[in-house]
Order: structure tokens, then sequence, then C-alpha cells
């Protein structure tokens, strides 16, 4: 029988026998735990209970931003194609916002990929496209008309003539 497997055993039996004389005494309990507190595990432990807790101190990032997040293209015609793409593009994080509105760390880097594609002579569609094939329907405010979304364009016309539909059997008159 191991050592530390008997003393567990002879720690049990002294505890259902009643006797204090037999438990371990304060200075052999301070020994174990002091071993346990000095050990490496016990420094992980600790350290995976406090990095969680300061990740939100390290949300944002240290990087500069990218070079046409807040600086304008030079041709005024290329700036005006940028911003009324921009204008289309939902930003990601801030989801309620355009990348031409918000501040977010992520809708700079968008702005500047967009500007960057339109310097380089790419089409606002094509960019439009790709974006779309990254970060799925949803980056863009104009949702494809596709199976997936014939819903989402045909229920504000279904809506609309239901409205129109009740509204008429509400209003119309009744013979006296």
């Amino acid at each position: 029988m191991s050592r530390s497997r008997h003393s567990g055993d002879l720690l049990r039996h002294s505890r259902e026998s009643g006797n204090p004389a037999s438990f371990p005494s304060s200075a052999a309990r301070k020994k174990r735990d002091s071993r346990f507190r000095g050990s490496d595990g016990f420094r992980l432990l600790l350290a995976s209970l406090l990095i969680p807790s300061s990740a939100p101190a390290f949300g944002q990032s240290a990087l500069p931003p990218a070079r046409y997040a807040y600086a304008q293209l030079p041709d005024p015609r290329q700036e005006a194609e940028a911003k009324a793409l921009m204008e289309t593009l939902r930003c990601l994080v801030c989801q309620g916002q355009s990348i031409a509105d918000s501040d977010a760390d992520m809708a700079g880097d968008m702005r500047a990929l967009v500007r960057e594609r339109i310097a380089a002579g790419e089409k606002p569609e094509a960019i439009r496209s790709w974006l779309i094939e990254r970060y799925g329907a949803w980056v863009s405010y104009k949702p494809p008309v596709e199976p997936l979304t014939w819903l989402l364009w045909a229920a504000p016309v279904v809506l609309v003539a239901l409205g129109l539909y009740l509204a008429r059997g509400r209003f119309r008159r009744k013979p006296r």
C-alpha cells in the first residue's frame, strides 16, 4: 500500500473513531498545503482564473488604423464611388451602422479595403460581391434576390396587401 493511501486510511479511521489526538497536526497540514501552493499546478490554476477576467482590457487593437480608414482618396470621383458603396455595407461590429458611419476598428479596415480596391480600378459591384462572398449576404443593406431571401422581399408586399384588405372590410358601409 502506498504511503499517501495508507495515511488517508489512517486519517479516515481516526476520524471515524473520534480520537482527536490522531488527527494530523496543524504543522503537518501546513507542510502538506504548502507543497500544493508552491506547485506549478496551483500557479496554472490561478493564471487560468485571472487571465480571462483581464481579456476585455486587451480587446482594443494597439495597431495604427489602415491607410485609407480615415483618409479620402485623392480622386473625387473614386472617393464618391467608395463612399456610395460604404454606405450600403453593414458594420460587422456595430451591426446597426454602415461602415461609413461606424468608428469600430473593423469598419475602418473595411473602409480602407473598399478605398484601396476602388483606387486599383475595381468596380463597386465586384467589391460588394467579394464582401458578400466573404462575410455573407448580411453584410449588405441590399440583400440579393434569391430563393433564400424571397420571403424577405415578399413580406412587405404581402403585409401591405393584407392591411388594405382588412381596412377595406372595416371601412365598408353597411346597408341600412
